[in-house]
């Protein structure tokens, strides 16, 4: 084969796996299941428990950790709407984009707010060795136990927002709220 021979199969080779890259992202998945009219009780039990999970508290925390549990599920869906809900509690853009690497730009939080994103990544990870004893015990630090259980509840409910969004096709950015 020729120079001119190969530079010609390489450049068929990328034309040929750009077109398979284009296909693949305009193509749409078959329709999933609507989980909440398929499963309105199951469904409503969830909404109730996120209602109870937030009581108490400070609704721009509930984003930070929603959106972390969301980053870490990479579930878009769910991401878009925290991040959504989050500048309207008022949160900044600095601190939205630091969310995902908030260990190297811890002064962006509070001591409380990194005990709380900490705790998320553990229970969120739970698969990946538990809930180290060290992470329980700073989230202990920074909220009674009240709130810590509110805290608990709110990450048990974001990780099963977003195995619903994921389990059944949600797509980023239609929201129907």
């Amino acid at each position: 084969m020729t120079t001119a021979e190969i530079k010609t199969a390489e450049i068929k080779t990328a034309e040929i796996k750009t077109a398979e890259i284009k296909t693949t992202a305009t193509e749409t998945a078959p329709a999933r299941i609507d989980f909440a009219k398929a499963a309105p009780k199951a469904f409503r039990a969830v909404i109730g428990l996120d209602a109870a999970a937030r009581e108490g508290l400070d609704p721009v925390l509930v984003e930070l950790v929603q959106i972390r549990s969301s980053q870490l599920n990479h579930c878009a869906y769910c991401l878009h709407m925290h991040t959504g809900d989050a500048r309207k509690a008022g949160e900044s853009e600095e601190r939205l984009h630091m969310t995902a690497v908030w260990r190297e730009a811890k002064h962006f939080f509070t001591e409380k707010e990194q005990a709380a994103l900490a705790l998320t990544e553990a229970v969120t990870l739970i698969a990946d060795g538990g809930v180290p004893h060290e992470v329980y015990a700073g989230a202990a630090e920074h909220f009674e136990d009240g709130e810590l259980a509110q805290l608990l509840a709110l990450i048990f409910t974001i990780n099963t927002w977003n195995r619903i969004a994921l389990a059944t096709g949600k797509v980023a950015g239609t929201d129907e709220r």
